[in-house]
Formats: structure tokens, sequence, C-alpha cells
């Protein structure tokens, strides 16, 4: 893989590389183009994956983008759901006419690979795919219920590419892990979680340091990632390991329909 680097792009087109990249590692189970724009269902509670997504170009008029994708979701049971990033926010004036809540700022954040603090550690484990330990400690420090721990390991393997699941473990159980996805050369890091009986231990700054220099012997050039806007302990885990640049937003938008 060649390595590459958002340093000389204009800020639009690293921001919608990083929108692609971020959508690719966490796909969906089905996936349809609508308007310009990307609906996204997958079943469970998880948002990104159960929402409609603006795609880079040309997209259609608000009004039809939302009664497309209202279409979509209430063909499949299920309430309709926007994410909304600040790069393509010209649906918010529609929304509003129509009802819809905000909920679930954040924030999306880019450092270069050079400027990311991440090495190799005796004690976390880096592999292509997800051990079952892995899982099983996603799912307890996750609260997922049973079609969250389906749906969920249906996404990791649908994911395409270069990826790394890595994990940090502690008498024989794994306390901290997260994966990671490069798409053009971009690491996306996902799915970082440390067990609370084991945090203050820097913990999430080795497994995550770990992914990073995953990443940085396959080739990529920048690393980036998600995080909810008042997470404070994981924004300063972020800023630690040198992911200080916030690139934009999202937020969601959903319509509460009355029973």
């Amino acid at each position: 893989m060649t390595k590459s680097s958002g340093a000389h792009m204009a800020p639009d087109d690293l921001e919608w590389r990083m929108e692609e990249a971020c959508r690719e590692a966490w796909p969906s189970a089905l996936e349809i183009v609508a308007n310009g724009w990307l609906l996204r269902r997958s079943g469970g509670r998880i948002r990104r994956s159960n929402s409609a997504n603006p795609l880079r170009g040309e997209r259609g008029a608000p009004k039809r983008v939302i009664d497309a994708a209202e279409a979509f979701y209430a063909s499949h049971g299920q309430a309709p759901l926007f994410r909304i990033p600040d790069i393509a926010a010209e649906l918010e004036p529609e929304l509003d006419r129509r009802g819809y809540d905000r909920e679930g700022g954040t924030i999306h954040l880019h450092a270069g690979i050079d400027a990311l603090a991440g090495a190799g550690f005796d004690d976390v484990r880096v592999s292509p795919t997800p051990s079952e330990r892995w899982f099983e400690a996603r799912f307890r420090t996750g609260g997922y219920d049973e079609t969250d721990r389906r749906v969920f390991r249906e996404m990791t393997s649908l994911i395409a590419g270069d990826k790394a699941f890595v994990s940090c473990e502690r008498d024989n159980e794994v306390v901290a892990f997260a994966f990671g996805v490069i798409r053009n050369g971009l690491l996306v890091v996902e799915a970082v979680e440390t067990d609370a009986r084991f945090r203050q231990q820097g913990l999430g700054r080795r497994t995550v340091g770990g992914l990073i220099g995953w990443a940085r012997r396959a080739g990529a050039g920048a690393g980036c990632l998600q995080v909810v806007v008042d997470n404070t302990p994981a924004r300063a885990l972020y800023a630690s390991l040198g992911f200080s640049r916030e690139l934009y937003r999202y937020h969601y938008r959903r319509k509460t329909v009355s029973a």
C-alpha cells in the first residue's frame, strides 16, 4: 500500500474522504442510493448503520430526499433517522419543519500518521479477524442484546480491505480493545473501549497505539476517528495520541412517532 497524506488536499475533499472512509469502516447489511443519499439499514440499535447518510456530489432536493428515506424506512418497520454532517446540512430546514428532533453530536478528528503516537506492545494482540474473546469483551462492555450482537458480528464480516482487531489482555481476559480499517491510505479507528475494572491504567492508549503502529507499517498516511462531543475521557485519550485536528461534526435527526 502506498503511503499518502491529506496535508495538501482541499479541506472539503479531505472531509469527504474521511466521511467515506468512516462509512466503509462500519458497513450496513442493506444500503441503497436515493437522491444522492445512502439509505442504510442493519437492524438493532446502532444509529450509524441504520440511518440516511449524504454522498459526495450532487444530491436531490430536501423534500425528495426525506420523502424517499421515510418511505424506505417505513417499508422496513423502522423510524426514519438522518445522519447530518456539517458538510451536508441542506436537509436541516425541512427536517425542522417536519418535527425531527436532534441528537448525538459527534466530532471527526484527523491527524497525519507521523503525528500519531503508535508502537507495538508485547501485551497488545493484533489480528486481521476478531476472536471470540474480542467479541465477548465488546458485548460485555457495550451492553448489547442478542440482536445487537448478531448485527455487530455481521457488520465486522462485511468490512472489506485492510483491517485489524487489537486487544489487550489481563489474566487471560480481553480488557481493552479496538479495531481499525484502512481506506485509501486513511486509518479509521473504531470501537475503542476499556473494561471499567481496568481503566486509568493506560490500556486504552496502549491498545490504540498498537493499532496506529499496525497502520503505519501497512502504509497509512493519516488517521481519523469519531468521538461523541461530551465524552471527555475519550477526547483526552485521543488528544494524547495526537488526534488534535477537528475536521467537522455531525448529529442525527429523528422523528418521534406517537404510539
